[in-house]
């Protein structure tokens, strides 16, 4: 398991891509444990040299077929615990399996409004959101290039506090 954050008040994560510089905005109000869970993922480097490789209706990028496992699941799903965010255009959720409580370092862009998605399987929580619109020009041309090549590339993620 992950320790503890090294980056307890990130506010937002910067990922550069082979298409450019995506900012996402947390949204701690809504996730906390989801927020520490995945900024320590960041500092710890385990998204650098990944993938974004599903492009349908959301970008989904994280260990899979990398080879490295995951540092635990997320303790808990909050979909319903903090500050409610539906799975709108360029909300960031957590992908699991059918069962609620077994996320990880999987998770999605909304690349559409996926209504579908705040109740399905208990709910697939929102954690973060696009901060701008040249990321959303970002988002939109990694789901074209994966659809195209079938992958996109992350060079790096970091935290920022803002």
């Amino acid at each position: 398991a992950l320790s503890r954050s090294k980056n307890p008040m990130a506010s937002a994560l910067v990922m550069n891509t082979e298409c450019g510089v995506i900012n996402l905005r947390l949204r701690r109000d809504s996730a906390p444990i989801t927020c520490d869970y995945i900024t320590q993922a960041v500092s710890s480097g385990l998204y650098n040299g990944k993938s974004f490789y599903r492009s349908d209706f959301v970008i989904q990028c994280g260990l899979h077929g990398s080879g490295v496992a995951p540092p635990g699941n997320l303790s808990k799903n909050e979909t319903k615990d903090g500050a409610f965010v539906s799975n709108t255009r360029g909300t960031c959720a957590i992908a699991h399996w059918d069962v609620p409580d077994n996320g990880n370092t999987e998770f999605f862009i909304n690349l559409q409004a996926n209504a579908h998605l705040d109740e399905a399987y208990g709910g697939y929580c929102v954690f973060a959101e696009v901060a701008d619109d040249a990321s959303f020009k970002v988002v939109d041309a990694i789901a074209q290039e994966v659809k195209a090549k079938g992958a996109v590339k992350i060079n790096s993620v970091v935290c920022q506090s803002r």
